[in-house]
């Protein structure tokens, strides 16, 4: 049997059929910034599912369930959306409207949790009973694997990991509080500290590069400007390595996994994030060197986790 997994963003729509050992064998996509309302977006969803199929040669005979993961807060044991902000819906019926189109099986999720449950499925390794995959992007996603099953809490929505507190009256997070990790260790906050280094330094090779970019920083330049010995992009790098080490800290002292797997577009930097991290995060968990230690490592699916990790919601 196969699986149909869907990567639903504020943006676009993925969806790919996924055989039982987690190959994606078809895949498709559509865009979704411009549909209005639930009832849409789970219409334009179906019309992709259908088409993802049609495609590939197959019948809906074929498919066993379809997964759905969606940015925000949701109902997973009820197919419930409660709130997302990316794609403006509340208390939206999204597996019970799904029904009305197709007739299978269907379950949804965060799209952090797929990921990270996607990216559990392609360690296959049994051994690994507790994992967590964080995601350094816009903002900073999280999925929690506990005892070889996806924790989501007692109401569905746990796992927001990117909300942790780093600092009392700090940066304000996009969640309404602040000094949340995230506001500190996505991609978004790389972006702004670079900006605000290169006005700050403006014979820096990274106020150089920003300026070649059209004035607008990416998570690569301050990365590219450390490398190449420049004191400002050391500096830039250094502090976010510490932001993004003290949040892991936390969740190993937390949750104890026995892996860490990073993914998102900073993840993109590899060993020139993974290094440093690993150097600062290791001897400062609780009891360091006494008990096994986590391992860091950088994700492995890419963009695909998502679609994955949300075909086997229903495995």
């Amino acid at each position: 049997m196969y699986y149909i997994g869907i990567d639903l963003g504020g943006t676009g729509a993925k969806a790919g059929i996924v055989d039982e050992s987690g190959k994606i064998i078809a895949k498709n996509s559509i865009p979704t910034k411009e549909l209005v309302g639930y009832e849409a977006v789970v219409k334009a969803l179906a019309e992709l599912t259908m088409s993802v199929i049609f495609d590939s040669g197959m019948t809906l005979d074929d498919i066993k369930s379809i997964g759905i993961g969606c940015p925000g807060s949701i109902d997973d044991k009820n197919g419930v959306v409660y709130y997302s902000n990316n794609i403006v819906m509340k208390n939206a019926p999204f597996c019970a409207e799904m029904k009305k189109y197709i007739d299978k099986p269907i379950y949804i999720g965060n799209d952090a949790n797929c990921a990270a449950l996607g990216e559990y499925f392609n360690l296959n390794d049994d051994t690994v009973e507790n994992f967590v995959a964080i995601t350094l992007g816009t903002g900073v996603g999280g999925g929690v694997i506990l005892g070889k099953k996806l924790y989501t809490g007692s109401n569905g929505i746990a796992g927001e990991l990117g909300h942790i507190r780093l600092f009392m009256n700090g940066e304000h997070c996009t969640c309404g509080r602040d000094g949340c990790w995230e506001a500190y260790a996505s991609a978004t906050a790389l972006i702004r500290e670079t900006e605000k280094a290169a006005k700050a330094n403006p014979d820096s090779m990274v106020a150089k590069l920003v300026l070649q970019n059209g004035g607008k920083a990416d998570g690569k330049i301050p990365f590219d400007c450390a490398a190449a010995g420049d004191e400002t992009g050391k500096e830039i790098v250094d502090n976010y390595i510490r932001y993004v080490g003290e949040g892991l800290i936390d969740i190993i002292n937390i949750f104890q996994p026995s892996i860490i797997a990073i993914g998102g577009g900073v993840s993109n930097q590899k060993d020139n994030l993974l290094k440093p991290l690993k150097e600062y995060v290791l001897p400062r968990t609780y009891a360091a060197g006494l008990v096994p230690s986590v391992d860091i490592v950088i994700a492995s699916l890419g963009n695909d986790a998502g679609i994955i990790g949300a075909a086997f919601l229903g495995k």
